[in-house]
């Protein structure tokens, strides 16, 4: 017993409906397409097509250059020959003579030029550097301060503006200043004045170069601070 395939009852289902239309649709395209085309053939005998074809452009032959031939590597450097030491038979009689100052005089020496000048002579000119191995200290700073604090500015201190101002002290060989001057001012032209007034007031330890007292130009900052 075979099961019979249902059948709607409104008709044959949607996908055999869409197959006949398209076989319809098909069939109708390829037949007005026959006639549009017999149609143009009849009317139009002379219709042709358009001449489409192109020329290309002519090519050029590009000759390559030839291959670089490498040369063939140098030919390997000799190995320096070993040195050989020769025999040489030395007379033992042979013997340098002594130099002494009896055989050879002050006087005969050739004269040496004279020394340059000492720089110590222009020292006190300017600021230079001397070379020294031990640094001179201040010996009375209590009384420096007093002195910063009386010449302080008022009108500076008040407004508590303060500053620095780096000061060039030429020092001689007993550690007395013999001069001072500004190196680098504070900005303030009043405190400059008050740091050159406190300056002759310094006094120091000399400077020693090795185990001798040497003039020395020393840089120190004296700065003026309100706390």
């Amino acid at each position: 017993m075979t099961a019979a395939r249902a059948v709607p009852a409104d008709g044959p289902p949607a996908n055999e409906r869409f197959k006949a239309r398209f076989r319809a649709a098909f069939w109708s395209s390829i037949i007005l397409a026959t006639f549009v085309h017999f149609g143009a053939f009849m009317f139009w005998p002379e219709l042709s097509t358009s001449d489409v074809s192109f020329t290309a452009a002519e090519l050029t032959n590009i000759e390559l250059p030839p291959d670089i031939e490498i040369p063939p590597p140098p030919a390997q450097i000799a190995r320096p020959a070993t040195p050989v030491m020769a025999d040489a038979d030395l007379d033992d009689d042979i013997t340098i003579a002594p130099t002494t100052f009896e055989t050879n005089p002050v006087e005969d020496l050739p004269a040496l030029p004279p020394p340059p000048q000492s720089v110590q002579d222009d020292l006190s000119e300017g600021p230079t550097f001397t070379p020294f191995t031990v640094a001179p200290t201040i010996l009375n700073r209590d009384e420096v301060r007093r002195a910063m604090v009386d010449n302080y500015p008022p009108l500076l201190r008040s407004a508590g503006i303060g500053g620095t101002v780096r000061v060039f002290f030429f020092i001689n060989e007993n550690g007395t200043v013999e001069d001072y001057r500004i190196s680098q001012s504070s900005g303030h032209a009043q405190l400059d004045e008050a740091a050159l007034a406190v300056a002759g007031l310094y006094r120091f330890s000399p400077a020693l170069n090795r185990d001798k007292k040497v003039p020395v130009w020393v840089l120190f900052p004296i700065e003026f601070q309100v706390k």
